[in-house]
């Protein structure tokens, strides 16, 4: 397909795009699949591909009860970062981070990776040795990290408050390729290049219940258009993994709180990279239409709905305020909510199920996006090898009964850690 020019691409909006033709295939389910993949955001899409790119394998389903990019894979603050500190994190997020850098190329399309850096600010003594520990921790795993003083932030960003009287802004640790992609563009980008490896990504499709064979392990999924048998099943669903984890019988150590976003009207270009606040949970960047895009902590109460409420939405811009107090003249367009799968310590599940023939890919907490395509890419490794992938292999369902836990400070359920 040609490239439209902007005459051809205005005539296409006006005529209601009647002249585009579809990214991927819309295909209805076959009776059976080798594996099938439950949820159609980003993490799913992923596992998808890699699952037909990596290893060969082409009867793949992904079954999504609504549209592909309905749920958390077009709700979220598009970051991408691999600044972590624990050994059984920072791999992970690592290989997702070079996955990032290389993806516009291996699906063939533009995603907006746009690795503008990372800053997260730093207010007292305390935090800053924190900071400089986990920056060597990045720095032991080859990955870049830089420590900088109140000097040279204010040469970065100069419209920080850096003289508040209850959180001065002392410093922050930086790094550098960490930035934002386009949350939408990397769902279609996903969908558009597994669907041309043959994978059959089926929309309208709500999961009801698991088959089961003789010996009690599962062998397929009954859903709304029906019954589809499988060789396995891959559970990629976000907040509802409890859920759906629980029509196979399975208690997961999950909690679902929402969590919200807001973007501001269009600005001219004014926040270089992505920031966050060291003394409260606030995250912010700029979108390339010009809006402030931010969000923080999530809703202190269990939900499944996709919408926040006032307090939380207060305290947010509470937080912005006292990082730039120049943030108060934006105005809010819109804000909205993503179901958060939130586990114990902070860190996600990639593992098999108890259940034969069940796999589990939930648990993501505030690091759902970033990690898209390493999920993606070791959760295929697990559904095709029955092993874990090495970069994974600390996300087991069983670390909370052993206390292998991978606590990192900051991205668990309980608010306000940072």
């Amino acid at each position: 397909m040609q490239p439209f020019s902007i005459f051809e691409l205005a005539k296409q909006a006006l005529g209601k795009h009647r002249g585009w033709q579809p990214a991927w295939r819309d295909a209805a389910p076959k009776s059976g699949y080798d594996i099938v993949i439950v949820g159609g955001g980003g993490h799913g899409l992923a596992t998808a591909f890699y699952l037909a790119k990596v290893h060969g394998l082409t009867r793949i389903a992904v079954v999504e009860k609504g549209w592909i990019g309905g749920g958390n894979a077009g709700r979220n603050t598009t970051i991408i970062r691999s600044n972590y500190g624990l050994a059984g994190n920072e791999p992970f997020y690592e290989w997702s981070m070079k996955l990032w850098e290389g993806l516009e190329q291996a699906l063939n399309y533009n995603a907006m990776v746009s690795q503008r850096g990372v800053l997260n600010l730093y207010h007292s003594d305390a935090q800053r040795d924190g900071y400089a520990r986990r920056g060597n921790a990045m720095r032991l795993h080859g990955v870049d990290a830089e420590l900088l003083d109140r000097a040279r932030l204010r040469q970065m960003v100069p419209f920080l408050d850096y003289d508040n009287a209850r959180f001065p802004i002392m410093g922050g640790l930086y790094q550098a390729r960490g930035g934002t992609a386009r949350h939408d563009a990397v769902v279609w980008g996903y969908a558009r290049a597994a669907s041309a490896l043959g994978v059959d990504i089926i929309q309208n499709c709500e999961v009801m219940g698991f088959l089961r064979d003789q010996s009690g392990a599962v062998c397929g999924v009954e859903t709304a258009r029906g019954p589809i048998a499988a060789g396995k099943v891959g559970i990629a669903v976000a907040g509802h993994s409890s859920q759906v984890a629980q029509l196979a019988g399975i208690r997961l150590p999950i909690e679902s709180h929402v969590l919200q976003a807001f973007v501001s009207e269009g600005l001219k270009p004014v926040i270089p990279g992505v920031i966050t606040f060291g003394a409260g949970h606030f995250y912010i960047s700029q979108s390339n239409k010009g809006g402030l895009v931010f969000g923080g902590d999530i809703d202190g109460y269990n939900s499944y709905a996709q919408r926040g409420n006032l307090p939380t939405a207060e305290d947010v811009c509470e937080g912005g305020m006292a990082l730039m107090p120049m943030i108060g003249r934006a105005r809010i367009l819109r804000s909205w909510g993503g179901i958060m799968d939130m586990t114990m310590d902070g860190s996600p599940i990639i593992d098999r199920s108890p259940v034969d023939g069940l796999y589990l890919n939930a648990g993501w907490c505030y690091g759902g996006f970033k990690a898209t395509p390493a999920s993606g890419w070791c959760f295929a490794h697990l559904l095709a090898t029955d092993a874990a992938h090495e970069v994974a292999a600390a996300y087991r369902l069983d670390r909370f009964r052993t206390g292998h836990l991978i606590d990192e400070k900051g991205v668990g359920a309980q608010p306000n850690l940072h």
